[in-house]
């Protein structure tokens, strides 16, 4: 059994209990594009089928006056990293994303290296696309297999075919320095087998990073009130940790819950998030946290595309009590298979890491982190089990 460290309760060195944030962490933005062709049954993303032509000129325009709407919140502040996600932001026009990373960088400070992410879908690219999407900035671009089976595409409800994946994960590495696979598992009716030979198509291309979800029966989908017939437990999790070590042989580090990555091509952006960055979020439906002398607030805009193209984009604005802090940072951090520095809670809340001792002490107790040498870490069962191990920083 690991070691029980108690935590100290001395105070924090550069901000009291609700003082707020002295030194706001790094600034990431998300930008938001929800149209979609067609709606998966899983999915409970803020997603909307596209019924003839996408008011592409009139949502751009949007973007831009929700950006400018929010400037002040984030004065003087660089960019590390842009998220372009959805729905199916390939949907965009070549000189439409060109337009909007325009407008962007004339608003915002980019770090040099600024991450630049863009969600396609294989059944939405093509070559000349992909070269403007490049041409336009873009540096990294995520693809959403989720399979390399046709019968099981078919099952999720996915619009293209395996062979069109294929195509557009050659086309992608051809075209961009850094391409994220996304793969799910768990697939209705899906064997061991299966989730393997999946995988090991994916890796035959050799891509920069996988991205593994477990497929999950989210409220309010088809999926949810007919649930299709999934592997049970026992199965599932001998798929997980088939993925685990076949990526871990393949040269692929473990960083997040459902992340892996070759040395050097981890997602800048969603590290942000898991770090307990500071995001702004623009688009229908995107969701924000930003940090200031004032505390931290969390911000969403209008989920309809339709409400947010009359330009009251603001939905919801509210600051994050002290007593929710614990729970909202390591919601996030905790998902970091290497952890976090324990200084990084006190830096990132403004709390002292004292608030949050007895849900650590516990936590340590039932064998679901380790805290040593100032950084606490998720053991092997504390990430099998996170929801149980989240549970106890619920305020």
């Amino acid at each position: 059994m690991a070691r029980i460290i108690p935590i100290s309760v001395a105070p924090a060195a550069k901000a009291e209990v609700g003082e707020g944030i002295i030194i706001p962490p790094p600034l990431s933005l998300y930008v938001h594009f929800p149209w979609c062709v067609r709606k998966c049954p899983y999915c409970d993303f803020n997603s909307h089928e596209a019924h003839g032509r996408i008011p592409e000129e009139d949502y751009l325009a949007a973007l831009i006056a929700d950006l400018e709407t929010a400037l002040p919140q984030v004065w003087g502040r660089r960019v590390s990293s842009i998220f372009i996600g959805g729905g199916t932001p390939s949907l965009l026009s070549g000189p439409g994303v060109d337009a909007l990373l325009t407008a962007i960088r004339a608003r915002l400070t980019l770090v040099a290296d600024a991450e630049i992410t863009l969600e396609a879908n294989p059944g939405t690219v093509e070559a000349e696309k992909f070269a403007a999407f490049r041409g336009a900035g873009v540096n990294r671009v995520s693809l959403g297999i989720q399979s390399l089976n046709d019968a099981h595409l078919g099952a999720l409800g996915r619009i293209h075919s395996a062979d069109e994946a294929r195509s557009a994960i050659e086309l992608a590495l051809n075209t961009f320095e850094n391409v994220n696979l996304d793969l799910m598992y768990a697939l209705p009716n899906q064997t061991l087998a299966e989730a393997r030979r999946d995988l090991e198509a994916a890796l035959s291309f050799a891509p920069q990073h996988v991205s593994a979800y477990h497929l999950t029966l989210e409220p309010n989908t088809p999926f949810h009130h007919a649930p299709p017939p999934l592997p049970d437990n026992d199965l599932s999790a001998d798929m997980q940790e088939m993925i685990e070590q076949t990526l871990a042989v393949a040269g692929y580090q473990h960083y997040e819950t459902s992340a892996f990555a070759l040395p050097g091509q981890r997602c800048a952006h969603n590290l942000n998030y898991w770090s307990f960055g500071d995001y702004l979020g623009i688009g229908a439906g995107a969701h924000g946290k930003l940090s200031s002398h004032e505390g931290i607030a969390r911000e969403a805009r209008r989920r309809h595309p339709r409400d947010y193209l009359r330009g009251d984009f603001v939905q919801e604005r509210r600051p994050v009590a002290a007593g929710e802090l614990p729970f909202e940072f390591m919601m996030n951090a905790l998902r970091l298979i290497e952890g976090f520095p324990a200084r990084l809670f006190e830096e990132r809340t403004g709390l002292p890491l004292s608030t949050a001792a007895e849900p650590l002490e516990k936590a340590q107790r039932q064998g679901l982190l380790t805290m040593e040498a100032g950084r606490i870490t998720p053991t092997q069962q504390g990430q099998r089990f996170l929801n149980d191990l989240l549970q106890l920083f619920l305020a």
